[in-house]
């Protein structure tokens, strides 16, 4: 069976997209990340319960502490604000932007699917709700996978799969349902290990993306 990591963060995306790797017909090899964000324990809950019911053949944690040390971000440093949804601010990068995440994240997986002889990494990037995040965007997703062409070795094959980079989170929640993901083991909230605030920017999107398809979101919020 081919085998592909998936970056599993214990959110929404990741997990629908981990069951879009698993339909593919992909073993999957779960990798989850801790760098010090605020809802740190309750994603490593998550990510933990989902891996276990896609049955993954692997779950390995790791930590990008220096994350949490450079700061920048307010989902690492507690004395940055987390602020709400505010649909009147338009551009810009979100003050919940860890500078060069993605580029960490990838770079990890890049060196486990080699050492694994995995052929695809699955990232949930998405461009079109956080269109501030410059490593979410379709020319970043590009430029990696040249990164990762350049930098492997030359029997080495793997392709950077982010299909979800130009969908909404409706049409993500739409393709869970279809593949039955169970969103109730999911977390997205930026502030809270629980209850969820329901108004940060992920609690947003989230929200609006179940109403748009007609259900109740199975999480608590306050």
């Amino acid at each position: 069976m081919k085998k592909a990591v998936c970056l599993l963060s214990g959110g929404m995306d990741s997990t629908t997209l981990a069951y879009v790797a698993k339909d593919l017909g992909y073993e999957i090899l779960v990798l989850h990340t801790r760098y010090g964000q605020r809802t740190e324990e309750k994603e490593a809950e998550c990510a933990k319960k989902i891996a276990s019911l896609l049955d993954a053949s692997e779950f390995t944690e790791f930590s990008l502490s220096h994350l949490l040390a450079f700061g920048a971000s307010s989902l690492t440093d507690p004395g940055m604000e987390v602020h709400d949804h505010d649909e009147s601010v338009q551009g810009g990068i979100p003050n919940t932007y860890v500078p060069f995440r993605n580029s960490n994240l990838l770079s990890i997986a890049t060196s486990y699917a080699e050492a694994r002889g995995a052929e695809a990494i699955f990232i949930g990037v998405q461009a079109s709700d956080y269109v501030g995040y410059p490593d979410c965007r379709p020319e970043f997703v590009e430029a990696f996978q040249r990164v990762i062409d350049l930098g492997t070795s030359d029997e080495t094959n793997i392709t950077l799969m982010t299909p979800f980079v130009n969908m909404n989170k409706t049409e993500i929640v739409r393709t869970g349902m279809e593949l039955g993901v169970p969103y109730e083991y999911t977390w997205s909230c930026y502030r809270s290990n629980g209850p969820a605030c329901g108004t940060c920017d992920s609690c947003y999107y989230r929200l609006e993306a179940f109403k748009a398809n007609g259900i109740p979101d199975p999480i608590d919020y306050e």
